[in-house]
Order: structure tokens, then C-alpha cells, then sequence
């Protein structure tokens, strides 16, 4: 199918094919997972949020670093911070006054550059 193609394309008949229906039926995770990987997914949707992962690919930064980098008030910062721990996307560590801030693990990472692969794809 053209990928500029506004146009869906549809069976003209309609007929199930059971045995495709019940192979990936049984595949398919729990509902519940669903849910969470959709969670997952709408906090890489503000951009803020994707700025500040993709500055952690090169270095562990603090809340001031960031704030400086992106031109925004460490209020701001620290929010953008909250969401993507609770969403375990980045990890903190203290050291003595000041907290450093990295991406949780490698799979961040690895979500970011897929991401990346696809939209810059022609």
C-alpha cells in the first residue's frame, strides 16, 4: 500500500478467517498490559519530555543543567523529571546538594532511537 495513500483499503467480502483470528487471539499480552505500554507511550508524547531523554543519551545531567539547556524554569524541569521517573524512564542520584538525573536503563535508549529511525525514514 502507498504510504501517502489517504485511501484505507478493505476486503470486499466478508469472511473471518478463524484459525488467523484464534493464533493471534492466543498470543495477544493481558489487557492490563495494554494499558500500561499505552501509559508508556503518552509520555513520550510532549516534547519537552523527549528533549530532556535525548540530552541524558549524552550525559547525567541535574535539574539546573537541564533548565539551562532548554531555557526553562526548573519548576518546569523538575515536573517533566517527575513523569518520566514515575514512568521509569529516568533514575536520580544524589550526590551531596545536588541530584543527577540518567536514563533508567538501555531500553530508553533503544525506544528513543527506534522512534527516531521511523520519523526520519523517506
Amino acid at each position: 500500500m502507498d504510504r501517502n495513500s489517504d485511501c484505507i483499503e478493505s476486503c470486499s467480502v466478508n469472511v473471518i478467517h478463524e484459525d488467523v483470528v484464534n493464533k493471534v487471539k492466543s498470543g495477544m499480552p493481558d489487557e492490563e498490559l495494554f494499558y500500561d505500554l499505552s501509559d508508556l507511550f503518552k509520555v513520550f508524547g510532549d516534547t519537552s519530555r523527549i528533549k530532556i531523554i535525548y540530552a541524558l543519551f549524552e550525559s547525567e545531567m541535574c535539574v539546573c543543567d537541564l533548565a539551562a539547556l532548554f531555557n526553562m524554569s526548573q519548576s518546569a524541569v523538575s515536573h517533566q523529571l517527575r513523569v518520566l521517573k514515575q514512568a521509569r524512564l529516568v533514575k536520580y542520584r544524589r550526590d551531596g546538594k545536588v541530584v543527577y538525573y540518567s536514563l533508567d536503563d538501555e531500553h530508553v535508549k533503544e525506544i528513543l532511537d527506534k522512534g527516531l529511525a521511523h520519523v526520519e525514514e523517506k
